[in-house]
């Protein structure tokens, strides 16, 4: 299922297929997030969601059951299961 993903602040907007991890859906609609490891361990990509809901296909150490019940995500592991606004200032547009 395709889901709109929506960063903030800037307010950029792209589809990400619920069978990609939300990174590499931003990668491939042109988007840059910070990331390093992607394998859901180093942190780098962790950011926050203000709506929406999302899932991983196994459970990650790189949060703490604390930051998961703030919003905060892994991108490079997590998948999209609903729409999603994403609090993300450090993405941008791929030069």
């Amino acid at each position: 299922m395709i889901h709109s993903i929506t960063l903030l602040p800037s307010g950029v907007a792209f589809q990400a297929d619920d069978a990609l991890p939300i990174l590499l859906a931003a990668q491939r609609a042109g988007l840059r997030m910070p990331s390093s490891c992607r394998n859901g361990t180093c942190r780098t990509c962790m950011c926050r969601v203000a709506s929406g809901t999302v899932r991983y296909e196994i459970e990650w150490p790189g949060l703490s059951a604390e930051e998961k019940q703030d919003g905060y995500i892994l991108p490079c592991v997590a998948h999209a299961s609903s729409d999603l606004v994403i609090e993300e200032p450090r993405a941008g547009q791929i030069a």
